[in-house]
């Protein structure tokens, strides 16, 4: 019976790492056939926005919703701020201008020079789930030091940083409500870890999502959110 048991667990042990390369290939196989896409000028920064907006429009709908819903309302760290349409507009108007007026160029430029390859194997889930990691912790750490330089120079906070707290209670939309100077070098910091570390494309794309996920949910303000406890 032990036997039976003991081979049951080393057999299950077994499949699961021969499915997790097979799971993450044809995940990589489904993204690979959109070829022509991912090797499009286009495709970095129209990624960056509709991730972006994806992850947002949850918590705007929470917010609308939290003005006629109380069970909603207790969710919120600040229960009595209510972002209304004439706030997130403006926030909108600013998203769509930075990505067509700058980060655009810069995103073809970074095509140019660096042509996007598309490797035919997937890589092993734990070396994903790693590297994302990695990137993670380096991009808050950079960010930490941005943020800190930032606030005790004053120069540095009335030029460049002081439009993100325009705000004082934040919504989904204040994540890129910011100045070009500080939307392009966070962008540079989440853009060059994943280089640094030769990261297999997938595996950037995945960072990517998780790092504006993670952004998005942590301007939210809402009460246990998974950002709280990174």
């Amino acid at each position: 019976m032990n036997c039976s048991v003991h081979h049951s667990v080393l057999l299950s042990y077994g499949m699961e790492k021969r499915l997790d390369p097979v799971t993450l290939q044809l995940l990589w196989d489904f993204v690979k056939a959109k070829e022509q896409l991912l090797k499009s000028p286009y495709f970095p920064v129209l990624f960056s926005f509709t991730a972006y907006l994806t992850f947002c429009l949850p918590y705007i709908a929470l917010d609308f919703l939290s003005t006629k819903v109380p069970a909603v309302r207790k969710y919120k760290i600040q229960p009595l701020s209510y972002p209304t349409l004439g706030m997130m507009v403006p926030c909108m108007v600013q998203c769509v201008y930075h990505h067509a007026v700058f980060i655009f160029p810069v995103t073809v430029a970074h095509w140019y020079w660096r042509p996007v390859d598309l490797p035919v194997m997937a890589p092993d889930l734990p070396r994903v789930l790693l590297d994302v990691t990695v990137c993670l912790l380096l991009f808050d750490f950079q960010y930490f030091l941005w943020h800190l330089l930032h606030h005790k120079v004053p120069w540095l906070y009335k030029t460049f940083h002081k439009v993100h707290h325009k705000h004082v209670s934040t919504f989904a939309l204040t994540t890129q409500y910011s100045s070009v100077w500080e939307l392009l070098s966070l962008g540079f910091f989440a853009a060059i870890n994943p280089v640094l570390l030769k990261c297999h494309p997938l595996t950037e794309m995945i960072f990517f999502l998780v790092n504006i996920w993670l952004s998005v949910e942590d301007h939210s303000v809402l009460r246990h959110s998974l950002s709280s406890f990174l």
